[in-house]
């Protein structure tokens, strides 16, 4: 049981940079601890003048795993949280407190990530892919250029042709911008679910270019506070 005002303390069992500024953490796994793919949770540093300091990370790793994993993109400038844990090391310690999160599986569809938003649909695609339910999903994966792609080798095996990249600021990418155009030019089937995380305008966006087009309220999952 976690103490929900304090959370529970938890050791960092390996760190390994992702990305250039994408850093994987698996850490400790609290006897009993339960999450859905798709959920986060508050971490908070072990550090005293960082413990009020508290801030939501998805879990990327299967419920199943014996250990828990985040891939959180660091913020160096900011001088905030993401930096602190950026220089966190194998030993160190993190504070978790309970799972929570909207955004849950309900059917095949398309997932429209945003950079670091990406990652509720770790954990997810992880899980359909282990029980063999990854046909009729699509992932759509916007970033600024290729070299900020977070785990691109793993969802091109997982998910082959229907892994697409839109590169934003990168010279020649063939699309650039995720929109109601190219939704309605590329998705014609108005009863799939759409998976919408990223940043909150993009999100804010897309969810009304996708009931311009015909798609139901009920099938657009977002994450809602």
């Amino acid at each position: 049981m976690i103490d929900a005002a304090n959370g529970v303390k938890v050791k960092i069992l390996d760190t390994l940079w992702v990305t250039h500024n994408v850093r994987r953490f698996r850490v400790e796994k609290p006897e009993g601890y339960q999450f859905l793919p798709g959920q986060a949770t508050d971490i908070t540093l072990a550090i005293p003048e960082w413990e009020k300091e508290r801030r939501s990370f998805t879990f990327t790793c299967l419920k199943d795993w014996d250990f828990l994993e985040f891939t959180i993109k660091i913020y160096p400038d900011h001088k905030g949280v993401t930096n602190q844990l950026g220089q966190l090391k194998t030993g160190d310690f993190i504070i978790i407190h309970d799972a929570w999160g909207a955004i849950h599986y309900k059917g095949p569809g398309v997932f429209i990530a945003g950079g670091a938003g990406i990652t509720p649909f770790i954990a997810i695609l992880r899980q359909l892919e282990k029980e063999g339910k990854l046909k009729g999903n699509t992932l759509l994966f916007s970033n600024r250029t290729s070299r900020d792609i977070i785990l691109k080798d793993e969802f091109e095996k997982m998910l082959g042709d229907h892994f697409i990249n839109i590169l934003t600021d990168e010279p020649g990418a063939a699309q650039k911008m995720i929109d109601r155009d190219y939704l309605k030019e590329h998705f014609h089937n108005m009863d799939l679910f759409f998976y919408i995380c990223g940043p909150d305008p993009m999100v804010l966006k897309l969810t009304e270019d996708l009931k311009a087009i015909g798609v139901k309220k009920d099938n657009i999952i977002i994450e809602e506070f």
